[in-house]
């Protein structure tokens, strides 16, 4: 038999059952009420005749009604409030249908005073009851054999809906045993049956107690220092541990067992979640044509997917990397709002394919989010990164200035900032140059400066991951390096936030929160793993890499940092800037020094340009 055919039948074999259910239950009740009034007891004969002559009548007007609102529809192994409301609006509309009825054909002889109140109480205990009963075994079922016991913490909203899912899903592998929540209100409380046994500081012994497996962190509204408690607790109480999503994550506040993860370095060293004005930059970027370069890049691809929401005319995606062009394409695509695409292999520093890119196209926002960004391997790589980070930054400022485009954002590093390496001082150049534009151009040129990015391509939570699968060392450069840290999404949204918000000149500065030591990061990543740092993994200390700085800093000391209206953003204020002919001669030596190969040339036209680049 077909499936869809064996579906259709399995469907309606539920239902029949259910309504031959529903309607068994009519007399049940209706021959309740009877002995019921009569305090179940003796019934005179003419009140059971009475009865017996009116049943046909109620089976049908009742069982009419209980058609009419779909009782038979609902699946039992669910049964919720909404069914229970359904039941009682049809017994009540029946019985009120009846009663009419029964008063126009004999003026309700034989038929007690009480009996349609017995009547509808009857009615929802033999409808309701069973369903709810069903739906209890069916979420009470002990056939856990094999199941982890688990401590689930967070008896609220996200808690609730969890247990409820493990007690649904007999595969799920979990068995409740008992919840721990910080609001005294709810502790000695029960959520599905499942206990609530003390505070969150109470897990190691509760673990200890009930011989608890696995704990479940059912707090998707935790703060970042509220999730480093709790995942010491658990490491503490030495089980481990898996969370369901952030809020911002969870799709319609729904939470289910296969939302669980592991908790993630994101969870512990992320913040709060970014507030945007949303429909500021709807305003800003809705209806343009925006172009994106190094969209296949970690920063650019994400900026993409932000950018859709946004609703622009057109989304222009440029990257030199095939791999990456294509699968971010793909990717877009694939989404059932798939904005109007056109995607471009080309590079930057190619300025006549650049500029007659814009010329066809006319992208109204340029998010430069293209350039090389590896700190030691470009200390000896000068020319590559002068050529793709200043040359190619040029190309598509001018172009961009050219065809008239309305905002332009730069996207630099902290590293830019008193530059110790190669790449910082390339991105330094950068900044300057498209100040210089700036200028003299309609275009509003900005540059927006942050640190660095967990899950980009090349930074260090992938290399740790690498080293702790295989079982280390987990290499750290010195004890005492730290670094800014946001995620890639955070990241791209204040992006947008400051193209909007820009007049053109600023350079934008995000708040990065606190800096954390590289030691911490890779200790809590060793943790997470379910092993102990200097135990199981050790972490050795190899020393400072060329170009690289125990400390990053986000603007100058003598850039006066002023406030936007968002409070994550900030503005660096210019006040030493590089005198356009000088900036002219150094580009002109530049590209003479990239055309003569030579490194030494290329690295004084550098200096020249940045004088606080020094080596690290």
């Amino acid at each position: 038999m077909p499936t869809v055919i064996k579906a259709w039948f399995q469907r309606a074999r539920a239902r029949l059952l259910v309504f031959l259910h529903d309607m068994l239950m009519i007399p049940a009740a209706w021959g309740l009420a009877y002995w019921m009034r009569f305090n179940l007891a003796y019934v005179p004969p003419e009140f059971i005749e009475e009865a017996i002559d009116t049943l046909p009548l109620v089976v049908l007007v009742i069982g009419s009604v209980y058609w009419a609102f779909g009782l038979y529809r609902g699946v039992w192994r669910f049964a919720s409030m909404d069914d229970l409301a359904r039941i009682a609006q049809a017994v009540l509309v029946g019985t009120t249908l009846l009663l009419f009825l029964l008063f126009a054909f004999n003026r309700m002889a034989y038929i007690p005073r009480s009996l349609p109140a017995l009547f509808v109480i009857f009615q929802l205990m033999l409808l309701a009851g069973p369903r709810l009963l069903y739906r209890w075994l069916k979420d009470r079922r002990l056939d856990f054999s094999g199941g982890q016991r688990v401590l689930i913490v967070g008896a609220g909203r996200a808690g609730e809906m969890l247990v409820r899912d493990l007690l649904r899903d007999r595969h799920s592998g979990y068995v409740p045993v008992a919840f721990v929540d910080d609001k005294p209100h709810r502790q000695g409380g029960v959520v599905h049956g499942v206990p609530i046994r003390g505070a969150t500081q109470d897990i190691p012994r509760l673990v200890e107690t009930f011989g608890i497996d696995v704990v479940l962190l059912a707090i998707p509204s935790a703060s970042t220092g509220e999730m480093r408690r709790l995942v010491e607790l658990c490491e503490r109480a030495g089980r481990p541990f898996r969370t369901v999503p952030q809020i911002q994550e969870l799709m319609a506040g729904q939470v289910a067992v296969k939302q669980l993860r592991p908790v993630s370095i994101e969870d512990l060293l992320g913040r709060e979640q970014v507030t945007l004005d949303w429909e500021g930059i709807r305003r800003g970027l809705a209806d343009r044509v925006v172009l994106v370069s190094g969209a296949g890049g970690s920063i650019g691809s994400e900026l993409c997917r932000q950018l859709r929401r946004c609703g622009p005319r057109r989304l222009i995606l440029l990257d030199h990397s095939e791999y990456n062009l294509y699968r971010i394409e793909t990717e877009l695509l694939d989404r059932p709002d798939a904005t109007i695409l056109t995607r471009h292999l080309l590079d930057v520093t190619n300025a006549v394919a650049v500029n007659d890119l814009f010329e066809r196209l006319r992208p109204d926002v340029v998010f430069h989010a293209a350039a090389y960004k590896h700190v030691p391997l470009l200390e000896d790589q000068i020319q590559a990164a002068l050529h793709n980070n200043v040359i190619g930054t040029q190309a598509i400022a001018t172009a961009a200035d050219t065809w008239g485009c309305e905002r332009f954002v730069l996207i630099s590093t902290d590293k830019a900032v008193n530059p110790s390496n190669v790449m910082g001082a390339s991105k330094r150049f950068a900044e300057l140059l498209c100040q210089d534009i700036q200028a003299r151009s309609a275009c509003r040129f900005m540059t927006v400066r942050f640190g660095n990015v967990l899950g980009s391509t090349g930074s260090v939570v992938p290399r740790f991951q690498q080293q702790i699968e295989r079982g280390g060392p987990v290499t750290v450069t010195h004890p005492d390096i730290e670094r800014f840290f946001m995620t890639i999404p955070e990241a791209c949204q204040l992006i947008m936030q400051a193209a909007v918000i820009g007049e053109g000149g600023e350079t934008f500065v995000l708040d990065m929160g606190e800096p954390v030591k590289i030691r911490y990061l890779a200790e809590q990543m060793i943790r997470l793993s379910g092993r102990k740092p200097g135990d199981d993994i050790l972490i050795e200390y190899t020393g400072l890499r060329p170009g690289e700085k125990l400390f990053e800093e986000l603007f100058y000391p003598t850039e006066g940092l002023t406030y936007t209206p968002h409070p994550r953003i900030h503005i660096a204020r210019q006040t030493e800037t590089l005198d356009a002919d000088r900036l002219g001669s150094a580009l002109k030596d530049l590209r003479q020094t990239l055309a003569d190969r030579n490194d030494e040339a290329a690295a004084a036209v550098l200096g020249r340009v940045v004088p606080d680049w020094h080596s690290g």
